[in-house]
């Protein structure tokens, strides 16, 4: 029995917070090359070969989640791209701009995102992924890039696929869609509606569109920013998830589901580096 309507019950908490403890216990590991594609700090991206030399690996770009907040960092996926690069994929692990700067929300928690930046970012490194790919990770074939992430960077490799459906106004508008072979979101704060509904990553999601609680009403020195939606009128339900599987050896088989998660189901939500849900 939940403790109230949208929170976890306390069997679900602790299931949360054990999983979320498991994922930050693995030691990190190092990149073998990283290079910029912005003059900022975080606007870096981490390179790893695939481990057997190989050449011509697809290329997965990885994108962490942890509630777009800024004390989780690429660093706690390193070792999910080490498993990667061991069984043959080239990776590009990609850092972007978080929240964390004017200090916690009422809450207590980290301000979640950097309204327009964290998605400025995503759609930087992505348009800057297949250069510097062939510049830093010769091993990489970057006509055969799939874009994957977890939970936070699950929404945003699901929105930097479908920049093409924005509306043509926005700066991270993309006149067709991206070059990927296909999207893999893992476990995604993929429907906002709901996330909001039930105070997914303690209220981040609206921390992340620049509202109550964000970076900017944190910090009292920022205007709300206006720009385009991040899902305009038209586009698929934000809870589809497209997913493609390829081979070097076959044509790609894409497999699209539609069927939108029941609310019910985010009752237990996990957030990389945090507790789950605001309680």
């Amino acid at each position: 029995m939940s403790d109230s309507p949208g929170f976890p019950d306390s069997a679900a908490r602790d299931r949360d917070e054990a999983e979320s403890a498991s994922a930050f216990a693995h030691p990190a590991v190092a990149p073998d090359r990283t290079a910029a594609y912005g003059d900022h700090p975080d606007q870096v991206i981490d390179f790893y070969a695939p481990r057997d030399g190989r050449t011509a690996a697809p290329l997965v770009v990885l994108l962490h989640g942890g509630a777009w907040r800024a004390p989780y960092d690429r660093a706690h996926v390193s070792p999910l791209a080490d498993f990667l690069a061991r069984r043959g994929f080239a990776v590009a692990s990609v850092e972007y701009r978080r929240g964390g700067e004017g200090g916690p929300t009422p809450g207590g928690d980290p301000v979640a995102g950097r309204w327009p930046e964290t998605l400025d970012d995503v759609a930087a490194a992505l348009d800057a992924v297949p250069a510097l790919a062939a510049r830093e990770l010769p091993e990489a074939d970057v006509r055969r890039i799939v874009v994957t992430g977890h939970s936070a960077g699950g929404h945003l490799a699901l929105w930097a696929a479908a920049r093409h459906v924005l509306p043509e106004g926005s700066p991270w508008h993309l006149p067709a869609p991206p070059p990927l072979r296909g999207v893999v979101a893992l476990a995604p704060i993929a429907d906002f509606a709901s996330a909001v509904e039930l105070g997914v990553c303690g209220g981040a999601v609206t921390q992340l569109l620049g509202g109550e609680g964000s970076r900017a009403t944190a910090t009292t020195v920022r205007p709300r920013p206006t720009r385009p939606p991040c899902c305009p009128p038209g586009s698929p339900p934000p809870s589809s998830t497209a997913r493609t599987t390829s081979s070097s050896r076959g044509p790609s088989r894409r497999r699209t589901s539609t069927r939108r998660r029941s609310p019910a189901r985010w009752s237990g939500s996990r957030c990389s580096g945090t507790s789950g849900t605001s309680r």
